[in-house]
């Protein structure tokens, strides 16, 4: 019997190959000069079976749109949302393709060897897929493990289960709506913007995805909370008692006072009395805990505080360790050891290195401890060290000393110490301090990346009194919060839902690569222009597309999608038909974006995208063809071709005199309004109420539009003008319309 192997990455094959076959296997070169062929014999199934070992890179087959709708502009992006795709090879992988389907056609069965996680088990499908292609009946078989370690892989080998369809499902339905959402908005966005703004934008891609758009709002909403910031002024008692160079500060029990007389009076009363009685002495033991064992999302925000290493970085060497058969799997969701976990062992391994073997060998005399959290995804246990080396270099060692680091402390004994509380009293008014000694630091000797101070206070015995030596008032500010360091943002995608631990690292980086955001300092997170204006733009639209809450209902249902509580196909109905409804609404309103845009780019915008029809679209340019006194002429028309508007603009009309002027109108709707209409500039324009327009204010300022001639352009035209008798939009003249022009030539 023969079977076919295949893992996710040429490393991971290398290995769990050497461990099946204890370092017996023959390698043979396939079509990829990167994925190699591994093979050898072992015991399977109660027979001898020939193994053949081999790899993909990644996702193997990826969604892609048919034909004509691949080109930029081969159709309107809002057909996107309705155009045919299908999953195919790509160019780049198809010799790995060729690889498997030569393969699969001498094997039996084929055993799926991905990592274990949403992706692992798409790209397991499409390793089936393929393989099911050449040999329809081919029996398909599932590894589970957590590790490349030889215990987990000799596990996995004797538990073969099946491949798990909900999660592929899911992965597709969230591929495909990434790949319709993302080429719509991105290529209006970019066509469009590149036109309207030529100097700054010209040869910029302005992508847009539905998880990294809402990743750059919470950069930009903690920006604007900054720059919208107002200090406000506060007061607050300040008690010292400082002698034998010891200087003890109590809080104020009110905290602070926004005004400053309550303040002084409080004030005043205390400094004038002066004593302070003790009122209350406790002492009890404080303990400082030991970290959760460690899951992606933490080992990301630590990598990136501790570490000084971006979510990217340090998730791309925890791979490379994990293939090593370093550490375990490094996308997982879990902070609880199983009852069951063999920690001992792990702990032991430790034991040997010269920096903080003396600190495992105290673990395991003191007994193992593991702090237990509360999430478990099921599939991985926390992330931890499986081999012990000694024989790393650079960030590769930063990030497995820390992995071992991490491991230790979460297995060991909270820090133990001694707080006590002294509470005070003066004229009535309460103040607070603490002191701190530390018994036993216990975890913290082998977990360096946390500190405990001890803080030493007089001691105070309760009923007495003192004089402090210094009673002061003092005026603070509030302050404005910080700007998003890379742990904050992933802190927030966390749990406003956006990505999963295993894309925030990608939706960060893409947001800085397109140029919406930057660093401060090579730490703070701050929106670019580009960045800011496309958020304010989309906000002013009405619907908030940089807020969490679109990206956040997909995440949801694809949990339910994976646990087999919703239907693939409705739920990728539900949210292309969500998407396509906001995709219409800022085709309409698209203007709002190049406000917003101006105002951050300093740049006026231009190009023939400022025409837009009553219904505040784009208007498209076309030309007489018809034989007639209008023939070649170009004008501009609603681009609806049903439930079209009647806007007509001709493309060389002379402008008004009166653009860009300014007028009052009524403020009701075009259909209600009281056709109230008087030039802002006139003597009487003040107020007065002609024309049915209501009291002085009942009215609104408007200016003339940009435009020529009738219709309107960017900014729409005014809210209820005088009405004059209609004229034809061809000849000119009144009494027709320009569907019933003798005139009427146009195609």
């Amino acid at each position: 019997m023969k079977v076919l192997n295949v893992a996710e990455k040429n490393d991971a094959a290398k290995n769990i190959s050497g461990l099946l076959s204890r370092g017996n296997s023959q390698r043979r070169e396939g079509f990829s000069k990167f994925n190699k062929i591994y093979e050898f014999d072992m015991r399977l199934w109660n027979q001898n079976v020939k193994m053949t070992m081999t790899s993909v890179s990644g996702h193997l087959l990826t969604y892609e749109f048919n034909g004509a709708y691949r080109k930029w502009t081969g159709c309107h992006p809002l057909a996107l949302f309705d155009a045919p795709v299908t999953k195919s090879c790509p160019e780049n992988f198809t010799k790995i393709k060729r690889t498997l389907e030569r393969e699969i056609r001498q094997c039996d069965a084929l055993i799926i060897w991905t990592d274990c996680d949403r992706e692992g088990e798409n790209i397991g499908f499409e390793i089936i897929n393929v393989c099911q292609a050449v040999k329809r009946n081919i029996k398909v078989y599932r590894a589970k493990f957590s590790e490349i370690t030889n215990a987990s892989i000799t596990r996995a080998i004797q538990t073969l289960d099946e491949p798990q369809k909900n999660i592929s499902d899911a992965v597709d339905v969230r591929s495909e709506l990434d790949l319709r959402i993302g080429a719509a908005f991105t290529r209006f966005q970019t066509l469009r913007l590149q036109k309207v703004f030529p100097q700054k934008l010209s040869d910029m891609l302005i992508s847009y995805g539905s998880c990294q758009f809402p990743t750059l709002g919470f950069v930009v909403e903690r920006y604007l909370a900054i720059e919208r910031f107002k200090p406000e002024p506060y007061w607050k008692i300040k008690v010292s008692d400082n002698y034998d160079n010891i200087n003890v500060e109590f809080r104020w029990s009110r905290v602070r006072l926004f005004e400053k007389l309550p303040c002084q009076i409080y004030y005043d009363i205390v400094n004038e009395k002066k004593d302070a009685i003790i009122e209350k002495v406790i002492s009890k033991p404080k303990s400082k805990w030991r970290p959760l064992p460690l899951d992606t999302i933490e080992l990301e925000k630590q990598g990136s505080k501790k570490l000084r290493m971006n979510a990217k970085e340090t998730m791309k060497i925890a791979e490379k360790l994990y293939t090593q058969g370093l550490i375990s799997y490094p996308r997982t969701e879990t902070n609880i050891f199983p009852r069951e976990f063999n920690l001992q062992t792990l702990v032991q391994q430790q034991t040997e290195h010269q920096t903080w073997g003396n600190y495992a060998q105290r673990v395991l005399q003191d007994g193992i401890t593991p702090r237990a959290g509360k999430k478990s995804d099921q599939a991985h246990p926390p992330i931890h060290p499986t081999k012990f080396t000694n024989n790393l270099q650079g960030n590769e060692a930063k990030v497995y000393e820390f992995v071992v680091r991490h491991f230790l402390a979460c297995v060991s004994k909270n820090a133990e110490g001694y707080e006590t509380t002294v509470d005070i009293d003066i004229a009535g008014e309460k103040f607070t301090t603490n002191g701190l000694q530390i018994i036993a630091k216990n975890y913290l000797e082998v977990y360096i990346y946390e500190k405990w101070n001890a803080k030493e206070i007089h001691i105070y015995e309760e009923g007495k009194s003192f004089k402090p030596t210094s009673i002061e008032m003092v005026e603070e500010q509030t302050s404005a919060p910080n700007l998003l360091t890379e742990a904050d943002l992933i802190s927030l995608m966390d749990k406003h839902g956006i990505g999963t631990d295993a894309t925030h690292a990608e939706h960060i980086e893409t947001i800085k690569s397109r140029q919406y955001v930057g660093l401060k300092n090579n730490i703070y997170f701050m929106p670019g222009k580009l960045g800011i204006g496309l958020v304010m733009g989309y906000d002013n639209m009405g619907f908030q597309m940089s807020k969490p809450n679109l990206r956040a209902e997909l995440e949801n249902d694809l949990k339910l999608i994976c646990q087999g509580q919703k239907n693939p196909a409705d739920v990728l109905t539900t949210q292309i038909n969500n998407y396509r409804e906001v995709f219409r609404v800022a085709l309409e309103r698209a203007n709002l974006i190049d406000e917003a845009l101006a105002e951050y780019l300093d740049e006026r915008p231009t190009g023939d995208d400022n025409i837009l029809c009553n219904c505040h679209e784009p208007a498209i340019k076309l030309t007489v063809r018809k034989e007639g006194p209008n023939t070649g002429r170009q004008f501009f028309k609603c681009s609806k071709t049903s439930s079209a508007c009647d806007f007509f603009l001709w493309d060389d009309a002379e402008p008004s005199d009166n653009n860009r002027r300014s007028f009052w109108g009524c403020p009701q709707g075009v259909s209600t309004n009281c056709k109230f209409f008087v030039w802002a500039d006139d003597n009487d324009a003040g107020g007065s109420g002609t024309g049915g327009g209501g009291g002085g204010g009942g009215f609104n300022n408007f200016a003339v539009p940009k435009a020529r001639g009738r219709g309107g352009a960017r900014g729409g035209g005014a809210a209820g003008g005088t009405r004059a008798k209609r004229k034809c939009g061809i000849c000119g003249n009144e009494g027709h319309t320009k569907k019933t022009c003798p005139e009427n030539s146009m195609d």
